[in-house]
């Protein structure tokens, strides 16, 4: 079911954006309906951006473009990788400080060891062989490199179901099944992170029934127009009102309440 706007009209691309579609296979910036999932993205490259600073990045699925190109903000270089061509097409028009290049993430085509961080967000859930795809990012990490990947957690974004919602997901991850992975890859966990709403989301939430998210998807399902009040508020959610928390810390949240995992681990 292609998604719609609150006029009840079939989504269309971004302003100035003629490439991409909003299909909810990836997000688009600069559309007020996608401007929650948006947001929830953006927090992670923001807050994960210094970590690249200075360095060789590889962005492993780099869907819209927009993430690699905040990271080019302060990386060495920034290679954005996506298998589908019009996305790779469309990265290297509307932002060319990021090297972009057609390929299979299960097939990474670059050298060993060439890369200092690999950066993979929001996309491994649509993987069909998340392991060789993991040995992969080890492969191209140089020792000591930083792989860091986000994950909507299964428990709390497909809850009490076998199979994913969303049908574009092939596998989605517990906190636990992400770890294994990154361990069983070889790899050395230096932290688990979740992505919670904070305040203002959670008054948001108060607003409509309990849940934001479940309230732009009962308007989707039912291919329904909005409100004018849910639209006011999810264009109004900023990539500040999420809190990402260390799974570590004392008395802090349950990672398994979480709303998206981000897991670091290091190439040894």
């Amino acid at each position: 079911m292609k998604p719609t706007n609150p006029a009840g009209d079939p989504a269309g691309t971004a302003p100035g954006d003629t490439t991409l579609m909003l299909t909810g296979e990836r997000t688009i910036p600069g559309l007020d309906i996608e401007n929650y999932w948006f947001r929830r993205h953006e927090v992670v490259y923001q807050q994960l951006a210094p970590r690249c600073a200075g360095r060789d990045v590889l962005e492993a699925g780099c869907g819209e473009g927009y993430g690699a190109d905040l990271i080019a903000q302060v990386a060495r270089r920034v290679t954005g990788l996506d298998y589908d061509e019009a996305a790779v097409a469309h990265v290297r028009a509307r932002y060319p400080r990021v090297t972009a290049v057609q390929g299979n993430l299960a097939e990474l085509p670059l050298p060993d060891a060439s890369v200092d961080v690999v950066v993979n967000f929001q996309v491994i859930e649509h993987l069909w062989d998340q392991g060789q795809f993991i040995a992969e990012c080890a492969r191209v990490l140089r020792p000591g490199g930083l792989l860091m990947v986000s994950t909507p957690n299964r428990i709390t974004f497909s809850p009490g179901r076998d199979t994913p919602i969303n049908p574009f997901h092939t596998r989605e991850l517990n906190a636990a099944e992400l770890t294994e992975l990154l361990l069983d890859a070889g790899f050395v966990m230096e932290g688990m992170f979740g992505v919670f709403h904070g305040p203002v989301l959670q008054e948001m939430d108060a607003r409509h029934g309990g849940s934001i998210i479940d309230a732009q998807i009962a308007r989707a399902v039912a291919d329904a127009p909005w409100s004018a009040e849910l639209l006011a508020d999810v264009a109004a959610v900023a990539s500040a009102d999420f809190d990402i928390v260390n799974a570590a810390e004392p008395n802090g949240p349950n990672i398994d309440d979480s709303l998206d995992l981000l897991a670091i681990a290091v190439r040894p």
